[in-house]
């Protein structure tokens, strides 16, 4: 009578989701005891799945997921007290070298390559390049043709990008130095006004209304590219064994939110993840530094003691002047077709 009461509860059940039934039958049959408490220990997780199901398609539950989200990008700076427009101010210089070297040049013409294939044509177009740095991208787009305006508010990168404007793009970018997020693109008239636009792992992009405001201003494609994983760094990883207190892993996949809520608010775009990764040589002194800045980021308290373990480490392990460190992670690219949306 016990199975038979069982099997009248699973058919119900089976009405609305066949696969949970046949996993209750199969662990009752196993067990073949005491039915009844096997479906009832496991009714909470059939309504678990089925709410996560719900949640799944909740458009607004996944934009307060991302906002909320302690482990983007943003929301990590901020909790270390580093302000995102800034956060880069120190490092200007040798982003700038990293960018332009052949390497850099070589990753550049990757991703501007991919989108050519997918149907962008720079030649006369206007592009609309948000958080440009010192121009690693709007230099290539101007030397493709395009009409650039390049929004830069931090100094050090605004300064260099004028000058490398001035050097290959004959002067010809238009620079905004006020921070995106405080310009009124309906007063500036740019609401559908540039036929891309483009950040490239922008501190922009830090929610849904941010990736909406950055779309309305174009009129045929939209880019953004987002952390897909957690960011690799080689000295770093070597250090955290070595550390005397708890920390916080980084996870780092904003990636997720933003596919997830482009699929359910019925855009299309084509998608892509890669792992990229660059070796570059610093100074012992900004190896210290660079752990420093990253073990904030693991929300690690960042202070003398931090400091003498990464130096015996680097005195123990390291005995040349300058120290190699291997950077990157994998990193997801999207570009959002807002006019023609066949193939």
């Amino acid at each position: 009578m016990e199975v038979m009461t069982f099997r009248r509860r699973c058919q119900v059940v089976k009405a609305r989701e066949a696969g949970q039934v046949m996993l209750l039958e199969g662990i009752a049959h196993h067990y073949a005891t005491d039915y009844e408490q096997v479906y009832n220990k496991f009714v909470p997780i059939r309504v678990r799945c089925f709410n996560m199901l719900k949640t799944i398609y909740d458009e607004s539950a996944w934009e307060k997921a991302w906002k909320e989200d302690p482990t983007t990008g943003v929301n990590m700076m901020k909790a270390a007290g580093i302000d995102p427009a800034h956060a880069f101010d120190s490092t200007a210089q040798k982003y700038n070298e990293q960018s332009f070297n052949e390497e850099g040049k070589k990753r550049t013409a990757r991703i501007i390559g991919w989108l050519e294939k997918q149907g962008v044509n720079f030649k006369g177009a206007s592009v609309l390049d948000i958080g440009a740095a010192s121009g690693v991208f709007s230099i290539p787009f101007a030397e493709r043709g395009a009409e650039v305006t390049a929004v830069e508010p931090c100094l050090p990168f605004a300064k260099l990008l004028e000058e490398n404007s001035q050097k290959w793009a004959d002067g010809k970018l238009k620079i905004i130095q006020d921070p995106f997020e405080d310009i009124d693109i309906k007063m500036m008239g740019w609401e559908r006004a540039f036929d891309i636009v483009f950040a490239s792992m922008c501190p922009v992009i830090a929610d849904w209304e941010s990736v909406e405001k950055v779309l309305s201003c174009g009129r045929k494609f939209g880019y953004i590219s987002l952390s897909a994983g957690p960011r690799e760094h080689s000295l770093t990883r070597e250090i955290l064994p070595l550390l005397k207190h708890p920390y916080n892993e980084p996870n780092k996949a904003e990636m997720i939110y933003l596919i997830q809520l482009l699929l359910l608010k019925g855009y299309t775009f084509h998608s892509l993840v890669t792992r990229e990764m660059k070796v570059t040589e610093v100074s012992r002194t900004a190896a210290i530094q660079e752990v420093m800045s990253q073990l904030k980021m693991y929300h690690y308290p960042v202070d003398d003691e931090t400091h003498d373990i990464i130096k015996d480490y680097l005195d123990q392990h390291y005995s040349t002047n300058t120290i190699p460190i291997h950077q990157g992670g994998r990193f997801g690219k999207v570009l959002i077709k807002l006019q023609d949306q066949s193939m």
